[in-house]
């Protein structure tokens, strides 16, 4: 049997450009496998031309959450998310949005937009060619630096997502040669008080690991982290869930006892009980809830 989970806090329904989902689809999924609360944070682009720009418009977004938050009474509990596509010339574009449409729960992403060299893998290629890791992402990680301290989000989904596009010219990202750029965006979060989402994704992706993997989840515990977030970025059914317990077992070894996550108004801790953190640590080592 699945281990029950509390929350799953990053999901895209129907309303994003680039997923399937029902919302009772995930909500039935939950139910049957104990997962307590879920997030429907549906895109949105604030450039013109952009998959989700203008995609969905608010209203419906809120009905559709509100109206399957009724139908399922709590079972599990249904929350209003949006991931935001952050680039910093559409800042204040996006905090004037914020500003006008409330939602529970908003995550801040730096996405591989038409305006980064990583659109298409020719460009990608052409990109990478000569350079080193660090060479080819710099880009990135000002943007996200920004996007932590933009003030705008609770989270910032998916930290090094640009690793799934470097990958196949540059091979594996991996941590030691780039501690740095790790502890800088860290550092960052801590100074801000903004969550680190670990997003299962990367995990049914050709990274085959978390976004960050769990070395970077310990180190930000290390540096005084004390808000972390747990999300499987479901885009089709088969996903949801997927990696989960991998995640929270992950943020578990690190030393955390609780997620962070915001339901409107009340930022909340979500404890890990000491029950939970037994199963998780004496479970094995690969995903077993929602395999897909």
């Amino acid at each position: 049997m699945p281990i029950a989970l509390p929350l799953d806090a990053h999901l895209h329904t129907h309303l994003s450009p680039d997923a399937d989902v029902p919302l009772d689809a995930y909500a039935a999924l939950a139910r049957e496998q104990g997962v307590a609360e879920i997030a429907i944070t549906d895109h949105i682009d604030f450039v013109a031309g952009d998959p989700a720009y203008h995609y969905a418009d608010y209203d419906r977004r809120v009905r559709m959450v509100r109206d399957a938050a009724e139908r399922w009474a709590g079972e599990p509990v249904i929350r209003l998310g949006l991931e935001a596509t952050y680039e910093h010339g559409v800042e204040e574009a996006v905090r004037d949005y914020l500003a006008r449409h409330p939602y529970d729960y908003v995550i801040g992403s730096v996405h591989m937009t038409r305006r980064t060299p990583f659109r298409d893998p020719g460009t990608a290629a052409t990109w990478c060619a000569g350079k080193t890791h660090r060479e080819a992402t710099d880009f990135y990680w000002d943007e996200v630096e920004r996007a932590i301290r933009s003030g705008l989000f609770d989270t910032i989904g998916h930290l090094d997502f640009v690793k799934r596009y470097t990958q196949p010219y540059l091979g594996p990202f991996e941590y030691e040669p780039h501690a740095d750029i790790y502890d800088r965006l860290l550092r960052a979060l801590v100074e801000t008080g903004v969550a680190l989402e670990m997003n299962a994704s990367g995990l049914r992706q050709e990274p085959h690991e978390p976004y960050p993997p769990s070395t970077v989840v310990a180190r930000f515990r290390e540096l005084g982290g004390e808000r972390v977030v747990a999300g499987s970025d479901a885009h089709r059914v088969e996903h949801f869930a997927f990696g989960l317990t991998d995640v929270y077992r992950a943020i578990g070894r690190a030393g955390f006892h609780a997620l962070s996550f915001r339901r409107g108004d009340d930022r909340v801790a979500i404890e890990l009980s000491t029950e939970l953190v037994r199963a998780l640590l004496g479970a094995g080592a690969g995903p077993n809830v929602g395999q897909g």
